[in-house]
């Protein structure tokens, strides 16, 4: 489906479901998981050795994620970043959960993700 015939809700609800695949692949630190939606150019900068490094340290850090509730869609002509209020299980205080989506021949796929 493109971009311009989706509502946002339709949009968030595939957002949602993505990002919640990413975050319990990161919880399990689990690569073919947190991976599985990826543009190849994602794919190829989130190699096994840094998704391990990365959630080792914010879990250290951090803990795990909790909440997390809608802030913004931005829609862009070939793609849509989400924003959203992310909490996590250690600290206090509100952090960014971020996804750009975009759109290829097997679908929908991420093509830049962070928590920050």
């Amino acid at each position: 489906m493109h971009l311009d015939d989706m509502t946002d809700t339709e949009l968030w609800t595939l957002a949602d479901a993505m990002m919640d695949n990413l975050m319990a692949a990161s919880t399990a630190i689990d690569h073919a998981g947190h991976t599985r939606d990826f543009t190849p150019r994602l794919k190829n900068l989130v190699t096994p050795e840094y998704l391990q490094q990365v959630c080792r340290q914010y879990q250290q850090e951090k803990g795990f994620f909790t909440q997390r509730s809608p802030v913004a869609l931005f829609r862009r002509p070939d793609s849509v970043a989400f924003v959203w209020r992310q909490g996590f299980s250690r600290v206090a205080g509100d952090y960014v959960a971020e996804l750009v989506l975009v759109h290829a021949d097997e679908g929908w796929l991420i093509d830049h993700v962070m928590v920050f």
